[in-house]
């Protein structure tokens, strides 16, 4: 793990653009928020997550995350199918302001994960982005 200024960016992970993170599991893919995104949201208050056995779809909006600040749209960085939702973090949304990390939203069995990743930052990349985010925030 590093910080960048006051923000985690943890090791062996794949972060989006879009604010996500993914961790490949056993060829299954789990999806939460980032650090940057749960501080720059601040209070979260909701989350409306899909079902299990839905279909999401690369950069495509799969559930909204709320926050006494605004709500926002959860964009997938995988397509595949909803294996699981984390039913805690519906129950107890500010977890993820405790620990976006652990606080997961779904677990996706991926239709295209090769290609998927290539898209995403690896651990570096995302350091590197962080930086920049601070630089222009």
């Amino acid at each position: 793990m590093v910080k960048v200024d006051d923000y985690e960016v943890l090791e062996g992970l794949y972060y989006s653009e879009d604010y996500m993170w993914v961790k490949v599991e056993d060829g299954k893919v789990r999806v939460g928020i980032t650090d940057y995104a749960q501080k720059q949201l601040r209070e979260i208050v909701y989350v409306d997550l899909p079902s299990a056995g839905d279909e999401v779809a690369k950069g495509e909006p799969f559930g909204t995350v709320e926050s006494v600040k605004a709500v926002s749209d959860l964009i997938s960085p995988v397509s595949g199918t909803i294996e699981e939702i984390n039913e805690e973090i519906q129950d107890n949304p500010d977890l993820l302001n405790e620990n976006p990390y652990e606080g997961w939203l779904i677990l996706v069995s991926p239709t295209n994960l090769e290609e998927d990743l290539k898209e995403l930052m690896d651990f570096e990349k995302a350091v590197e982005w962080h930086k920049k985010l601070i630089e222009e925030g």
